[in-house]
């Protein structure tokens, strides 16, 4: 299964990508997790230090010019040779194997357009998706950027992720709108970090399933001295919300 995961900024989207590739793998799937974000934190999140990422995509401009081309660009590039080449294999407790792969950002003021990478990872994720028999987990980027864009148009589920605000609820309607748009019909909603005893929030054009997550007090204090969000103590809890999103994801499909 193919899976993107989107929403407004500090929702919880790597996190949540991270511990749906570590619950996966320990069920003996192999997977492969594409950081499509700006803050390129997923590798972290999932136990790599800083040194250890793989170079992101978009910094590799002699490879974007070689399969891209430069003034009229190719939208059919060869990719299937990428995924290996350019991701590292993250740690975990197996009996599956994860890989990451790293979009990257335009990280300066007059860095200029990503146009050419973005197509580059939008043929790479078509390879991924059509292809590959793993299963493929985006993190993209904040917002709707990756939505306007169709680059997880061929995905099989889109995971919405949303703190308990409107703001985080608005941004996961807009994205909702744009899944419609692109034919994406299987979706989910996550409200994470909601306070216990509260009602789930609810918003006009957000008619999924809605799926709950309390905040992690192990996490809180985890984050204060690591990015890594594995291996916490409430790992069974954890668990049992990756089941329960892979569930109603694949209940979608049918």
């Amino acid at each position: 299964m193919k899976l993107a995961v989107a929403g407004k900024g500090g929702v919880g989207k790597t996190s949540i990508t991270a511990w749906l590739g570590d619950w996966l793998t320990r069920q003996g799937q192999d997977v492969w997790l594409v950081d499509a974000d700006t803050a390129l934190s997923l590798g972290q999140a999932c136990g790599l230090s800083r040194t250890e990422l793989p170079i992101p995509l978009i910094e590799r401009e002699d490879l974007v010019r070689e399969r891209i081309g430069s003034g009229m660009i190719s939208l059919s590039p060869q990719v299937d040779d990428l995924p290996e080449a350019l991701s590292v294999e993250l740690p975990g407790q197996g009996p599956g194997r994860k890989r990451l792969l790293v979009m990257g950002s335009v990280s300066r003021a007059g860095g200029g357009c990503a146009c050419a990478a973005n197509a580059l990872l939008k043929a790479l994720l078509l390879h991924l998706v059509v292809e590959r028999g793993a299963w493929v987990l985006v993190d993209l980027e904040a917002g709707v950027e990756h939505l306007g864009r169709g680059t997880v148009a061929h995905v099989d589920g889109l995971l919405m992720v949303s703190d308990p605000s409107w703001r985080g609820l608005e941004t996961a309607a807009e994205i909702r709108r744009m899944a419609v748009m692109l034919g994406l019909a299987t979706t989910a909603l996550v409200i994470n970090r909601l306070s216990a005893g509260t009602e789930p929030p609810k918003f006009p054009g957000l008619s999924e399933q809605m799926l709950t997550f309390p905040s992690l007090e192990g996490l809180s204090l985890r984050q204060l001295s690591s990015p890594s969000v594995l291996g916490l103590p409430e790992q069974a809890v954890i668990d049992a919300f990756c089941s329960q999103i892979v569930e109603t994801l694949r209940s979608g499909e049918r």
